[in-house]
């Protein structure tokens, strides 16, 4: 795992987020997601910069929308900014959790 991943997975783990179990690293479709909630069908994506160029946009927006099609919402969020604005991440993850509840 990342730095910015383990921090991350640091606040998740162990159901801290309203009391929902998250897993790391979960194989949904063709595809491996850093993090899954199932109670509340969220997947919490952590982008390097390499996320920037055109090209992983479009392979990320193509993702995004097949875990859709599956009726899951996907939050994305910089490394750097979970890294570096680690309350501000965690507040979303917390309120979108309750609001898919």
């Amino acid at each position: 795992m990342t730095d910015a991943e383990q921090m991350l997975w640091h606040h998740l783990r162990r159901k801290q987020i309203q009391g929902m179990q998250f897993y790391r690293q979960k194989p949904l479709l063709s595809f491996i997601v850093d993090f899954y909630c199932p109670a509340a069908k969220l997947v919490v994506e952590l982008d390097g910069s390499q996320h920037y160029e055109a090209e992983h946009q479009a392979k990320d927006q193509d993702r995004d929308a097949a875990l859709a099609g599956l009726n899951l919402q996907v939050l994305r969020f910089d490394s750097r900014q979970v890294l570096l604005e680690t309350d501000a991440v965690l507040s979303v993850i917390d309120e979108t959790v309750k609001g898919r509840m």
